[in-house]
C-alpha cells in the first residue's frame, strides 16, 4: 500500500488536534492564511513572526510551509503592493509556492500553550490558568495566562535575576512595588495587560508578561502590585521548540515524517539604549539590515 501523502490539510487536522482552531479568539485570524490546501507538505519552518526575512529561511531549506504564531493578515488588506512589507511577503510566498499558517490565541489558551511555557522555565508549580474561554470541552486547563507558585520563595533581587537569566533578558520593565520576598506568580505571555488586576485578585505577587499599557502600569503603582514588563517576544519565545517537537511526535504518530525544523534566524525585533554618562549605549549588538535578493 502507497504512503499516504502528507497535504497541507493533513498539516492543518494535526494542528487543529494540537492547538484546536475553535479556541482562538472570535477577532483572531489563525489556520491557513496563504497557499492550497492540498499543496504536499516537504517540510514546515516554525517561529513566532511571519517575516520576508523567513520565508527567505524556508527557501534554503527547501521547505514549503510556515508556521507562525502570530498571523500575517490581520485585518482585512484592502491593496498587495509589492513596495510594502506585507506586499512583498504575501508576492514572494506565492511566488514560491510557500504555505503560511498562523496558531495565534488557539495555541495561547491551551494547557501546554504559550503562557504554560513560560511558565515551566520558571519553574512554577501547581499552575491554573488566569483566564479561560467558554469551551468547556477542554475545561479547566486550558485559558489564559498562568498562575503558580516557585519551588521556594525568592528574594527580590533573586527573582528578577531569575527572570533575566531565563528570558536571556538585558532589561526589565516594573511598575508597583516590588515585594521582598516572591512566591506566587502569575505571567502571560505576549500582551497580556488585561489581565493584571485578575492576577491580582488571584494572590499573586507579581506578574509577568509583555506590552503593559501606561494605564496598567499607573494602576499597578496605585494599587503597589508588582507588573513586569519583560517584552513580547522573550516572554513568548519559548513556545516555538515546544510546538515543533509536538507536532514531530503527533505527525509521527500518523506515520507522517516531514522534515520540522524553528528558525535559526528570528529574534527579538527591539532593541535596548541605556545612557551611560550621558552617551547612548545598545544592550546588544545591532545587525545590518539584510536585504533579499
Amino acid at each position: 500500500m502507497p504512503e499516504e501523502k502528507f497535504s497541507t490539510t493533513a498539516l492543518l487536522s494535526i494542528l487543529d488536534s494540537i492547538a484546536p482552531f475553535a479556541m482562538a479568539e472570535p477577532w483572531d485570524n489563525v489556520g491557513l492564511l496563504v497557499g492550497d490546501p492540498g499543496q504536499q507538505v516537504n517540510g514546515v519552518l516554525i517561529a513566532l513572526d511571519p517575516t520576508e526575512a523567513l520565508i527567505h529561511e524556508a527557501l534554503s531549506q527547501n521547505l514549503n510551509t510556515i508556521l507562525t504564531h502570530h498571523p500575517l493578515i490581520f485585518h482585512p488588506l484592502k491593496t498587495i503592493r509589492s513596495d510594502t512589507p506585507m506586499g512583498r511577503i504575501l508576492k514572494t510566498a506565492l511566488a514560491h509556492n510557500i504555505s503560511l499558517i498562523a496558531c495565534h490565541t488557539n495555541l495561547d489558551c491551551i494547557s501546554a500553550g504559550v503562557s504554560n511555557a513560560l511558565a515551566e522555565r520558571l519553574d512554577l508549580r501547581d499552575t491554573r490558568p488566569l483566564a479561560g474561554p467558554e469551551y468547556t470541552e477542554h475545561a479547566p486547563t486550558s485559558g489564559f495566562g498562568k498562575i503558580g507558585t516557585l519551588p521556594a520563595p525568592l528574594a527580590s533581587e533573586q527573582f528578577l535575576r531569575r527572570v533575566l537569566t531565563v528570558l536571556d533578558a538585558q532589561v526589565l520593565q516594573l511598575a508597583g512595588s516590588l515585594p521582598e520576598t516572591i512566591h506566587t506568580v502569575a505571567l502571560c505571555g505576549g500582551s497580556g495587560s488585561d489581565l493584571a488586576e485578575t492576577a491580582r485578585n488571584m494572590g499573586a505577587q507579581a506578574y509577568i508578561t509583555g506590552e503593559v499599557k501606561h494605564s496598567v502600569a499607573r494602576w499597578a503603582e496605585e494599587a503597589g502590585f508588582c507588573v513586569i514588563d519583560a517584552g513580547h517576544y522573550p516572554t513568548e519565545k519559548f513556545i516555538v521548540p515546544i510546538l515543533a517537537e509536538t507536532l514531530k511526535k503527533t505527525c509521527a504518530a500518523k506515520g507522517f515524517t516531514p522534515t520540522i525544523t524553528t528558525t535559526a534566524q528570528q529574534d527579538n525585533p527591539m532593541q535596548w539604549v541605556v545612557s551611560d554618562h550621558n552617551t547612548p549605549k545598545f544592550c546588544q549588538p545591532i545587525e545590518p539590515l539584510r536585504k533579499h535578493n
